[in-house]
């Protein structure tokens, strides 16, 4: 009997899965930064773009940039969202408390690090080892996110990346929303029984929870792929403002 539910379990139908969209593979940028900015680390400065371009056009725009411009993002999206089991993201993740902590650690190896770049040469020695500060950082917490797609789901570091906490802290989250602001609209013609939006979700959202508002979606973690409305098997999810 033991061995029936064990089996049971083991061969239970996984929720989340991945879905191709098209688009453009943005992930070499990132696999380019990573290899060049070992040769030539004032590259590394160069993510300071990707620190600062989410967190404004989040305040427009929400978290489009994550989902959209992002390499880091598009490289577990659309490569290693064929390889992840696509597991449930851990909710503790999610918390605000851990979310906090995470900015606040990341920046706090960011001060300490930039603390041994030598700043009295000043000209390419001093940006080399800035440039060197934001490489180490970001292939470290890349790291980090590779290895948690692969036991959990594709974008779990997204649910916690310290740039995506702190863009949707400042993302809209009610009327009267930004002209530039899209977000996904869900008919009230939804019976919410498929969920195909929430199973193909890289953050694992449930847009159907907004069905009929006119609003719109508000979740300041939907990232704005457009993944749930290309998915939808009855077409009546739709990305606009």
């Amino acid at each position: 009997m033991a061995q029936e539910e064990t089996k049971k379990k083991t061969t239970k139908k996984q929720f989340h899965r991945h879905f191709e969209t098209p688009g453009l593979p943005l992930y070499w940028i990132i696999i380019a930064y990573i290899i060049l900015g070992w040769f030539f680390p004032v590259i590394g400065l160069a993510a300071i773009i990707c620190m600062i371009g989410p967190v404004l056009f989040s305040i427009w725009k929400g978290r489009w940039w994550c989902g959209n411009v992002c390499p880091r993002g598009n490289l577990y999206s659309r490569l290693l969202s064929k390889y992840s089991p696509h597991k449930d993201i851990p909710k503790f993740v999610r918390t605000f408390g851990f979310r906090l902590f995470m900015v606040f650690f990341i920046f706090t190896m960011f001060g300490l690090q930039l603390s041994f770049v030598p700043w009295s040469e000043g000209g390419l020695a001093m940006w080399a080892g800035i440039g060197m500060v934001f490489w180490k950082i970001i292939v470290a917490t890349t790291i980090v996110g590779v290895v948690l797609a692969f036991i959990y789901a594709p974008r779990t570091w997204c649910a916690f990346c310290p740039m995506g906490t702190i863009s949707s802290w400042v993302a809209p989250k009610h009327a009267p929303l930004p002209k530039a602001f899209t977000n996904v609209h869900v008919s009230s013609a939804c019976q919410m029984k498929c969920k195909s939006c929430a199973r193909v979700c890289p953050m694992q959202l449930t847009p159907y929870d907004s069905r009929g508002q006119e609003s719109g979606y508000l979740d300041p973690d939907c990232i704005k792929c457009g993944k749930c409305t290309l998915a939808c098997p009855t077409k009546i999810m739709e990305m606009k403002h």
